[in-house]
């Protein structure tokens, strides 16, 4: 599609601004010039409520929704919790494009996890990998959850010709991450634990699993810009995949943490826990022949997420 320019006066709802990704997203808005970017806290609207939805759209009317509202965690997580990873995302997700619809949304953009992929998916992964083969078993309730809100932003296209769109992330960090060791994705689970340890000056730190697992790390900040260029310049069905085109293993992420914390110790592998996913690499040429590109190198990123978790976090 050509680009169509999104109007900065317009009323840009993003559900889950003040989490990971939408707290970038509207960052980013703001610094682009949108003066009407609204969001509200789950205490103020529990998107898992159809009335509270219905409600809040009735106040806010807005034009354009980016639905960065999810249940999220790492392994553990979801590995625990994985009733709770459907219904709540399943519920909010529901709600949300169902009541855009109702409301005549002008442009949606889902935000899905590369998780919706098989865990066997031939590497890179492109985006007509989805639905061909079985799913990683840690984080399986959580992926179908988002692989349904593909499908209802897709079935609104067909049926009603809605010009809403998906794009599916991989693993994400940036200011704002959650930290705690006991629901927090890999890498700032990786920081809070050298933090400790360079802090009190441990011997040693031990990361799950072998290692040897290979992720793709994009910034929040870069995903924001990412979402933006999507609603101006891009208009099809199906996820669109957004990342950096490149990937590392654990250990080589856990000696960038080490290394940008200050922790000088050693690094033990918990080979008795769970790896996941093998690797995770996404093809993200689709969105680079659109003419968009990542610009935080994985090193810059760490180190400016540190700098963050040491302001807000580590006093705390």
């Amino acid at each position: 599609m050509s680009a169509t320019p999104l109007s900065r006066e317009a009323t840009v709802y993003v559900a889950g601004h003040h989490g990971l990704v939408g707290s970038a997203i509207v960052r980013h808005l703001r610094a682009q010039g949108f003066t009407n970017v609204v969001g509200a806290r789950s205490a103020e609207v529990d998107l898992r409520d159809p009335a509270a939805v219905q409600a809040w759209f009735e106040k806010v009317r807005p034009t354009v929704v980016v639905d960065a509202a999810a249940r999220v965690g790492g392994i553990l997580a979801n590995s625990q919790s994985p009733v709770e990873f459907l219904s709540d995302n399943l519920r909010m997700q529901l709600n949300l494009i169902d009541t855009a619809h109702r409301f005549d949304v002008e442009r949606l953009l889902f935000l899905g996890s590369s998780c919706i992929y098989p865990k066997f998916a031939e590497q890179p992964i492109r985006e007509d990998s989805l639905l061909t083969g079985k799913l990683e078993e840690t984080n399986d309730a959580y992926a179908v959850a988002k692989i349904a809100g593909i499908t209802q932003v897709d079935a609104y296209r067909r049926e009603y010709g809605r010009r809403w769109i998906s794009a599916m992330p991989t693993n994400l960090y940036g200011p704002g991450d959650n930290f705690d060791l006991q629901k927090s994705h890999v890498l700032p689970a990786l920081m809070s634990k050298f933090h400790t340890a360079a802090v009190e000056k441990h011997s040693q730190v031990v990361v799950w699993g072998t290692g040897t697992p290979r992720r793709e790390f994009l910034h929040t900040d870069d995903l924001a810009a990412a979402c933006l260029f999507l609603l101006e310049h891009y208009d099809e069905p199906g996820p669109i995949n957004v990342g950096v085109g490149e990937d590392l293993e654990i250990r080589e992420i856990a000696q960038i943490v080490a290394d940008v914390t200050g922790f000088t110790g050693e690094l033990v592998f918990d080979t008795s826990k769970p790896d996941g996913t093998p690797r995770k690499l996404l093809d993200i040429s689709r969105l680079t022949g659109l003419g968009w590109k990542p610009t935080i190198t994985i090193s810059d990123g760490i180190r400016s997420t540190y700098d963050w978790y040491l302001a807000n976090v580590a006093q705390a």
